[in-house]
């Protein structure tokens, strides 16, 4: 099968770099499969794995939000962060997504930023995702 380059780079810089076979990844419109020759395009990422295969082989990188652009022969994610799945501390991750429900369910009265909140919950919990799809 016929593969295509993935760059991952983020603002502090590049994160990972490979061919594979497909790309997965959930775009603001749907999940998105990019193979070899697939059509120019740019679409906005939501939270969540940028999955990437190579025969029976799958690797998950998280992204916190970016753009994905495709070219025939290349996707490139520019993401606001992200993190291969072995980079991932799950212990501090899962402290992450206890703090985040934590602010969701405080009262009101406590001046909490629910959105913010939720998106701190959202990025906890596609870190944990993304370790435990390692092993």
């Amino acid at each position: 099968m016929k593969t295509i380059k993935v760059n991952v780079v983020t603002p502090d810089g590049p994160v990972h770099e490979s061919d594979v076979e497909m790309v997965i990844a959930k775009a603001e419109s749907g999940e998105l499969g990019i193979l070899a020759g697939h059509i120019p395009m740019v679409a906005p990422l939501k939270i969540g794995a940028v999955h990437l295969k190579n025969g029976s082989d799958s690797e998950y990188i998280a992204v916190n939000g970016g753009i994905l652009e495709v070219r025939p022969d290349q996707v490139t994610v520019l993401a606001q962060s992200a993190e291969l799945a072995e980079e991932i501390d799950y212990d501090r991750a899962l402290r992450a997504k206890e703090r985040a429900e934590q602010r969701l369910h405080a009262q009101k009265s406590e001046h909490v930023d629910f959105r913010r909140a939720e998106l701190a919950l959202q990025r906890a919990m596609n870190r944990l995702s993304i370790v435990e799809k390692k092993y």
